[in-house]
C-alpha cells in the first residue's frame, strides 16, 4: 500500500470538510445545538463534516471500514479502518473560538499508520505516514527539544464530563505549574498533539478522551520524534482515554509527576 500517496490524496478530501466548517462559523442557530452527553455538542456541521469525509475517505480505500464519533455511518472494525473526528473542538467553533480541527488516522491490521490533523483557521495540515517523518504544509517538522520541565511549555485539557479524577488531575496541574514555563488549554486536543508534534508545546497531557481525538495527533507525534503513553507509561493510550505526549525527555518527567499522584 502506497501510503504517500494515500496520503497525498486525503488530504484534498480534509480540506473540502474544512472549508464547509469555515464556512459555517457564526452560523449555527441555538435550535441547531443538540448534548449528546453532559458537555458534549454537536450540531449539523459535525455530522455532514463526518459524512463528507466518511464518503471521500470511503472512496480512496474501497472496503475500508470507520471509527468515527458521530456515528453517521456503522462504526465497525476491518483490516483498514479509517478513525475520523469531523470537529474536534466543537464547543469553541459553537462560541466562535478559534482553535479547532479535524482529525483523521488511518489503521492498517490494528496499526495506525497514516494520521492528519487540520487546523482549520490557520488551514495548517500536519501529516505523517509510516516511516516517513512528520509534515506541516509540506516542511518536515521535530518535537522540541527544550527541557528539562522548567523550561517546558505545556498544554492539557480540562476534564468536562469525567470527574472521576478531578483531584489528582488538579494535583499534577498544580505541580506543572509550579515546575514549567506554564500551561494552555486550548480545547482541542488533536491541535494540542499537533502543536507538540511541530515543537510548539514540549508536551501534553489529559485523560477521558476518545481514540478519534487521539489517533492522528498522537501518530504524528511519533513520526516527528516524540513519545506518546497512558499515563502508567504503556501504550494504552488510543482506547485508555489517558494520554501523555512530549518530546523524550520533558515525556520522562511529566510520566514520573503523573505516574507518582495518579498510581
Amino acid at each position: 500500500m502506497n501510503l504517500e500517496k494515500i496520503c497525498s490524496q486525503t488530504i484534498p478530501v480534509i480540506e473540502r470538510s474544512g472549508r464547509f466548517i469555515r464556512q459555517e462559523l457564526g452560523r449555527v442557530s441555538s435550535g441547531d445545538i443538540e448534548e449528546k452527553a453532559l458537555n458534549s455538542l454537536v450540531s449539523y456541521v459535525d455530522k455532514t463534516a463526518e459524512e463528507q469525509l466518511v464518503e471521500g475517505l470511503g472512496e480512496l480505500l474501497p472496503g475500508s471500514v470507520f471509527l468515527t464519533e458521530e456515528d453517521t455511518i456503522e462504526n465497525r472494525s476491518g483490516d483498514l479502518q479509517w478513525i475520523v473526528d469531523p470537529l474536534d473542538g466543537t464547543t469553541n467553533f459553537l462560541f466562535q473560538l478559534p482553535v479547532f480541527s479535524i482529525s483523521v488516522a488511518l489503521q492498517q491490521e490494528g496499526q495506525t499508520v497514516l494520521g492528519i490533523v487540520y487546523e482549520i483557521n490557520r488551514q495548517e495540515c500536519f501529516y505523517a505516514w509510516r516511516g516517513a517523518g512528520a509534515f506541516l504544509n509540506g516542511q518536515p517538522i521535530r518535537v522540541s527539544r527544550r527541557a528539562p520541565l522548567e523550561q517546558a511549555l505545556l498544554a492539557t485539557g480540562f476534564p468536562y464530563h469525567d470527574y472521576s479524577r478531578m483531584r489528582e488531575y488538579f494535583q499534577v496541574f498544580e505541580h506543572f505549574m509550579r515546575h514549567s514555563r506554564g500551561l494552555r488549554r486550548f480545547g482541542s486536543a488533536a491541535v494540542d498533539l499537533a502543536y507538540v508534534a511541530c515543537g510548539r508545546f514540549d508536551g501534553f497531557f489529559e485523560y477521558g478522551l476518545n481514540a478519534w481525538d487521539v489517533a492522528g495527533g498522537a501518530f504524528i507525534i511519533r513520526e516527528a520524534g516524540g513519545v506518546v503513553t497512558d499515563f502508567k507509561g504503556g501504550g494504552d493510550f488510543l482506547y485508555g482515554g489517558e494520554i501523555i505526549a512530549a518530546n523524550p525527555a520533558v515525556g520522562k518527567e511529566m510520566l514520573g509527576v503523573i505516574q507518582g499522584v495518579f498510581g
